[in-house]
């Protein structure tokens, strides 16, 4: 595997003896969680916290926004945080054999690449083609945001990254802001709300969606370490449960009763623009109807890995991703 900066936090965790990583909050009932950035992509957790899903179940949340897996993995890794919500790459970069204290998967929030392409300019016919010669911000190197969209450049545009500005080197959360100031880049992929907002501006167009692009992959899950897991089965059971609460509600709702459970969590957004940027997620099928992780997904994963050339060493599922408390809801 590629030594890049989780890959060392990683090592950070196995360094630290079981004894002395607590594995409860200090507080009965309380979930420390860390989520890689705020987006409307994670609408089923917000929408289970603003509709007091996790308050009937005597769990409070303690949301952090972390910008970035590499941070939120860091969270994880210094006991910071119980549960990291992230891009399950940072959890693959990480995994060992052995009984030491690794982290691990053990819920699937999110089936496909929740980013969208934004350029300063209206394309009605855009093909993946016309990046050609192009500057995209593409996300962090190593992300699977960048790693996905690599992808689909050099499948569906038929693209090799040399013929084109590929940049990954603005971190996750200054990437709308370096587009914004810097005109000489032509696109950068953005998260909704973000992506409404920046249109709504006037400051640019959405003209694609990767996800639609890419197809499904495993994009963000909920990961936390082995002996967290053990020591505290039945409270992250009750979390993931609480969760797909959120994803019913969603389905059975209409976007603008979405918009209201989401407005506590997105203080001063439109609420039109929070139901445009729910039926946009929908409509690419984004979210999970069940928190489990198939094999399938996650080799797929590994596939994109791979072909970004950030993955040598391909990770075992059976001790990367644990299934067990999902499957039992």
């Amino acid at each position: 595997m590629k030594k890049i900066t989780v890959w060392f936090l990683c090592l950070l965790m196995l360094a630290m003896p079981m004894s002395l990583t607590a594995c409860k909050s200090d507080e009965e009932g309380v979930i420390r969680l860390s989520e890689v950035t705020h987006s409307i992509f994670y609408a089923p957790l917000y929408v289970a916290i603003n509709n007091g899903y996790f308050e009937d179940e005597g769990i409070t949340i303690e949301l952090s926004n972390a910008g970035g897996a590499d941070k939120v993995m860091t969270a994880i890794a210094s006991k910071s945080a119980d549960i990291g919500l992230m891009g399950p790459e940072a959890t693959i970069y990480c995994h060992v054999e052995g009984q030491r204290d690794y982290p691990v998967i053990f819920g699937q929030l999110t089936q496909r690449d929740g980013s969208f392409l934004v350029s300063r300019k209206e394309e009605l016919d855009f093909e993946w083609s016309d990046l050609e010669g192009k500057h995209v911000l593409a996300g962090r190197a190593g992300g699977v945001p960048a790693m996905t969209l690599q992808y689909v450049v050099e499948t569906l545009g038929g693209l090799s990254l040399s013929q084109l500005n590929f940049d990954t080197t603005v971190a996750f959360d200054l990437m709308v802001g370096a587009f914004e100031g810097d005109t000489s880049i032509d696109y950068c992929t953005m998260f909704e709300p973000t992506a409404s907002d920046f249109v709504a501006a006037g400051k640019g167009y959405i003209v694609a969606s990767v996800g639609e692009a890419a197809g499904d992959v495993p994009f963000t899950a909920f990961s936390a370490s082995k002996s967290y897991l053990e020591e505290n089965r039945e409270l992250v059971k009750k979390f993931l449960a609480c969760v797909k609460k959120g994803y019913d509600f969603i389905v059975s709702s209409d976007s603008m009763a979405v918009a209201d459970a989401l407005a506590p969590s997105f203080s001063g957004e439109s609420k039109q623009l929070m139901a445009s940027s729910v039926e946009r997620y929908l409509s690419i099928n984004a979210w999970c109807s069940s928190p489990v992780m198939s094999k399938a997904s996650f080799d797929s994963l590994q596939d994109i890995m791979q072909n970004a050339g950030t993955l040598d060493e391909r990770a075992d599922f059976s001790l990367a991703v644990d299934n067990s408390i999902a499957m039992e809801l």
